[in-house]
């Protein structure tokens, strides 16, 4: 496996369009519509998810790229000593590295925010956005792929991702023990296919059960999905700083708590009060 195009598409004197950005894009407007769907479905003017949007992505963006900085990139010259260095590189986003946490928390943010302030049903719109988060991130994760990036440790599995030894880091970058031959795990892959199959087992839960769901549930279930799958997945990172002498970083307790929270809100909403009720 190979990324089979530059990650350039075309450049114009300082403008370049990257691949890595066009389907960042891609997967932003994709996601929005089939958000906007569900809001209309649910009796709100999907004007409003496109008129929040920008008030969304712009804190989003930035929360992703401070929380990849300063959070999640190594502790070495690679990673937060490299940005320290050049604080300028903070601002290239293009050449990959943000992170959904930090995504996560700026938009969900500025969303109660917006969702307040224009007195809108806030767990609606987190509904509707958190159906079609699956969907963008399986689709935005193959920016990785063209920029090869987002892999983990070296396999001998048949699918296994080639990557170049500019973009390498160590101690991949040491050929003498590590060749031009050699494969790694394609994390950007095991994830993009988990969000697809999240979103297609999210959008069949909100069709088959559509009645008995209440406001706010399709975030839990996102927020029992994804982070239950990134949570494995974050054991094979290697661009990632993890607690001293543990195989663990911050992602996993992000995640770990997500899951728990979702997985208890979610039986508290329909089977604790059942339960209650029958006493």
């Amino acid at each position: 496996m190979y990324p089979p195009v530059d990650p350039i598409i075309f450049e114009f004197g300082p403008f370049a369009l990257r691949w890595y950005g066009l389907l960042m894009v891609s997967a932003i407007l994709i996601g929005a519509y089939v958000a906007s769907v569900r809001v209309q479905k649910r009796g709100e003017d999907s004007e409003n998810l496109w008129d929040m949007l920008i008030w969304i992505l712009i804190p989003g963006i930035i929360g992703a790229r401070l929380y990849y900085v300063f959070i999640q990139s190594p502790r070495d010259e690679t990673g937060i000593g490299r940005y320290l260095s050049n604080p300028i590189e903070i601002l290239q986003i293009w050449d990959g590295g943000i992170h959904i946490f930090g995504a996560f928390i700026f938009g969900g943010i500025a969303l109660w925010l917006y969702t307040r302030l224009n007195r809108l049903p806030t767990l609606i719109y987190l509904d509707a956005i958190a159906l079609a988060l699956p969907l963008a991130q399986a689709i935005g994760r193959w920016g990785n792929f063209i920029n090869q990036e987002l892999y983990g440790p070296p396999t001998t599995l048949p699918w296994g991702l080639r990557i170049d030894l500019s973009h390498r880091i160590p101690p991949y970058n040491n050929l003498a023990e590590y060749p031009e031959s050699t494969r790694f795990h394609p994390l950007f892959l095991y994830e993009s296919l988990w969000n697809f199959l999240g979103f297609f087992l999210i959008f069949w839960i909100s069709r088959r059960f559509g009645a008995q769901l209440k406001d706010g549930d399709i975030l839990l279930l996102y927020l029992i999905w994804y982070p239950g799958g990134r949570f494995f997945i974050e054991f094979l990172r290697t661009d990632s700083w993890f607690f001293p002498g543990t195989p663990f970083n911050v992602v996993h307790i992000l995640c770990f708590a997500a899951v728990v929270v979702g997985a208890v809100l979610l039986f508290r909403r329909h089977w604790g009060t059942r339960d209650r009720k029958v006493s």
